[in-house]
């Protein structure tokens, strides 16, 4: 059993274009490195990695209800946001299908899903009482072919998370 979320990883190019919002350490501002940006398609929490692997693969090779994840297409922006009052964002459009078929094929394990999805990349978490970072409202216009979904691991430590892909699979 493993601490596990389905997300996409953003492109090198993609990466290197938002390493240039401003990110000055700020007391009680923990900014997610570059290195672990996703966009999280689905958290499941603690779970055991192999019945993910079988019900990605499984439906995957049609022995549920379809063959392929179908070709999405991410857009991040207009601006950096923030959501759940404490986390510093940038929102991401276009990948509402592919979660929602993550969803499907995942549902049963883990937590349950969330009613909805809303797609972002999370850049920084704030502590309350303390000022956003000037990030906040930065214009951002990226976009990119998804070219595959991924297993995570993720270990909390002292230092913040760390993610491991366990498994992969191909978009379109």
């Amino acid at each position: 059993m493993a601490r596990l979320f389905i997300a996409v990883w953003p492109p090198e190019e993609v990466v290197a274009e938002l390493t240039y919002l401003h990110r000055k350490d700020q007391r009680g501002v923990r900014f997610v490195g570059p290195e672990n940006w996703h966009i999280t398609l689905r958290f499941l929490g603690v779970a055991d990695p192999t019945e993910v692997t079988d019900a990605m693969t499984g439906a995957m090779s049609g022995a549920l209800n379809g063959t392929s994840l179908a070709p999405a297409h991410a857009r991040l922006g207009p601006a950096v946001d923030v959501i759940a009052e404490r986390a510093l964002v940038i929102p991401v459009a276009g990948l509402d299908s592919l979660a929602a078929t993550v969803t499907e094929r995942t549902g049963k394990i883990g937590e349950p899903p969330p009613k909805s999805f809303r797609g972002h990349l999370t850049l920084a978490r704030v502590k309350p009482h303390v000022a956003m970072p000037r990030a906040l409202g930065a214009l951002i216009s990226a976009e990119f072919e998804v070219d595959e979904v991924a297993l995570v691991h993720s270990r909390l430590d002292r230092d913040g998370a760390r993610y491991e892909t366990i498994e992969s699979w191909q978009v379109g």
